[in-house]
Parts: structure tokens; C-alpha cells; sequence
């Protein structure tokens, strides 16, 4: 072997390195998601709840007492939530084949009704191209799904205590371990700042516009409207494809139970709460640099999905802009946020 071909080598083994230990990483992330979703669940809900704590104890509450504070209103709201969605969860999932059987006969109905107007169109191909039913499934697996985290409801509560009680200090440790922290410290905060405001204003939007289509299914009579609403509520955190994941089975099941009437009105309620919270409020008080390409939010979507299950789709979003945030705290690193970004800072420059 001459000395170019060793040079080359040598050159190409940090990559293959990096792919194989990608690898290793994400296979063991594979293997360890029933212990990584109940950590990210709870890294989550404590990013959620630093800004209220630190609120507390600028009013001179404190630690302690501000973290038993924050953790009595977990508690509470996971109560409260349980309560509301435990026994319509357990309904829907009892009843979910029976809305699949049906969905299967409208299906083989309007097949026959469009073949009788001249329509032709096969039996086999449609049933094997569209199943209208598989979008029911979905929405049972990630009902299935979140039941199963909150089974760990106790081991996310105190995964959450040890992160509050960590947060505190975080600061202090930092400056004693790091060689220039003035300069660190303010990127680190830049990060923690943008990430926490981030996580607030999503989850408070997701929450309102989860609440409206619960109160408007409610009205219309729709059978589960919490389930619809909780839907809402976690797949809003994916942008543009979780709205359309959330809306599909409240429409299907509004059209089987209500009929075609109620379906459209749904499918209304749906779109007026996605364009006025979704595309006109949030980008207000999130900003524009804060947006994530399309493509970016598909494949972090499927590949958190493969990872971690029906809750990484849910947690896939929130990681990746995370991510972009921390990118965009350093200036060696922004232009890789830019590249992850929807073209807004383009527009802004």
C-alpha cells in the first residue's frame, strides 16, 4: 500500500468512526426507550416549571418550599388530567375496532355508489392504497403510548424534583468548572432563556387550542372530545403535520357517528383554531427565528418516531428546536441553525 492510500485511509477513519458510533448511539437509544421517554418526559416538565420557581423565589419563597410548591401543581394537573382522560382513553381503545369495521363499510359503500354513477373503480386497490381505519390506529397507539408513560407518573415526579433541585446550583458549579465562564455562562443562559420561553409558549398555546376543540366537539356532540382535545394538545408540537395527524380522526369519527354535516363542521373548527393560535398568535409571541424547516420537522419526526415510539413524534419537534436554540447560542454554530431553520432569518437579513 503506497503512502497516498494510508494518507486517504487515515482520512476517511474519523468519519467512519463518527458514522459507528452514531450508530452504536442510536441503537442503544432504541433499546433503552422505555427508560429515555419517561427522562425526556421529565426533563420537559421541568424546563416547564424553572420559570415559575425562579419566579417564586425572586418573591422570597424559598427553595424548597418553591420546589413543593411546583410539584404540588404537577400533581394536581396530572390528577386532574388522569381523571379527565383515563376512562374515555380505556372506552376508545375498547371501542376502536367497531370504528374501524365501520369506517371499512362507508368506505365499501362509496365505492358502490361512485360504480353505480359510472365511477369505476377496484374493489382491492382502494382497500390496499387507502385505509381510512389505519388513522384510528395511530391515534390509539399514541393514546396506548402516553398510558404507558404515565404508568411512570412517580419515576417522572422525582426525576423532576432532582432536576429542580439541580437547576439552582447549575450556575454556581459552572463557574468553578469552566476556564472563561463570563463568556460560557452568557451563551448557557442565552440557551436556557430562549429554551424555556420556547417550551412556556408552546405548551400555553397547545393547551388553549387543545381546550377549544374539546369545548367545540362538545358542542357538536362528537364522541371522546377530551381525547380529541389531548391529541390536539400533544401533536401540536409537531408544526403543520401534527395539526392534520390530530384533526383526521375527530373528522372520521364526527362523519361514522354525526354524518357528513358534522364532519365539515369539525373539520372547520380544526382549521379556524390551527390558522388564529397556530399560524397568526403563536408566531407573535414565539418569533420567526424560532421556526424549523418543513423537512427538518419531517424527518426528526419519523426518526425520533423510530426511536422512541409514538411519544418521540410527539417529543421530536421540541428536541430539534432545542437543538437549533443551543446552535444559535454560539456564533461558530449559527450557521448550521440557519440551515435548520424555515428561511425566516434569510427574510430578516
Amino acid at each position: 500500500m503506497t503512502m497516498d492510500a494510508n494518507v486517504k485511509q487515515a482520512g476517511r477513519l474519523p468519519a467512519v468512526l463518527i458514522l459507528a458510533g452514531f450508530i452504536i448511539v442510536v441503537a442503544g437509544m432504541k433499546a433503552a426507550n422505555s427508560i429515555l421517554v419517561p427522562f425526556f418526559a421529565a426533563v420537559f416538565i421541568a424546563v416547564i416549571c424553572t420559570p415559575p420557581m425562579f419566579w417564586l423565589q425572586r418573591k422570597g419563597v424559598p427553595k424548597v418550599l418553591a420546589i413543593v410548591i411546583m410539584v404540588v401543581a404537577i400533581l394536581f394537573v396530572g390528577l386532574l388530567f388522569g381523571a379527565l382522560i383515563v376512562p374515555s382513553l380505556n372506552d376508545f381503545l375498547l371501542s376502536l375496532p367497531g370504528y374501524q369495521e365501520r369506517l371499512s363499510v362507508n368506505l365499501s359503500d362509496l365505492i358502490s355508489l361512485l360504480r353505480k354513477n359510472g365511477v369505476n373503480i377496484p374493489q382491492n386497490l382502494v382497500s390496499e392504497t387507502f385505509n381510512p381505519g389505519w388513522v384510528m390506529s395511530l391515534a390509539g397507539g399514541i393514546f396506548s403510548a402516553l398510558g404507558s408513560v404515565l404508568t411512570n407518573a412517580f419515576m417522572i415526579l422525582f426525576t423532576v424534583v432532582f432536576i429542580l433541585l439541580e437547576v439552582a446550583d447549575f450556575p454556581k458549579k459552572l463557574r468553578l468548572v469552566l476556564k472563561d465562564p463570563e463568556t460560557s455562562l452568557s451563551a448557557i443562559e442565552k440557551f436556557s432563556r430562549d429554551a424555556k420561553r420556547y417550551l412556556v409558549i408552546k405548551t400555553l398555546i397547545s393547551a388553549v387550542e387543545g381546550i377549544v376543540i374539546w369545548l367545540w366537539l362538545l358542542i357538536l356532540g362528537v364522541d371522546y372530545p377530551v381525547l380529541w382535545g389531548t391529541l390536539v394538545f400533544l401533536m401540536n408540537y409537531v408544526p403543520n403535520i401534527g395539526s392534520i395527524i390530530a384533526a383526521l380522526p375527530a373528522i372520521l369519527l364526527a362523519l361514522i357517528q354525526l354524518g357528513v354535516g358534522s364532519a365539515i363542521l369539525t373539520a372547520l373548527g380544526f382549521a379556524v383554531a390551527n390558522i388564529v393560535l397556530g399560524n397568526l398568535i403563536e408566531p407573535r409571541l414565539m418569533g420567526k427565528g424560532l421556526s424549523l424547516s418543513t423537512l427538518v420537522v419531517f424527518l426528526s419526526m419519523v426518526f425520533w418516531g423510530w426511536v422512541l415510539g409514538p411519544i418521540g413524534m410527539i417529543l421530536s419537534v421540541p428536541m430539534t428546536s432545542l437543538v437549533k436554540i443551543a446552535l444559535e447560542s454560539c456564533e461558530g454554530t449559527r450557521g448550521i441553525a440557519i440551515m435548520l431553520g424555515s428561511g425566516a432569518e434569510i427574510e430578516q437579513v
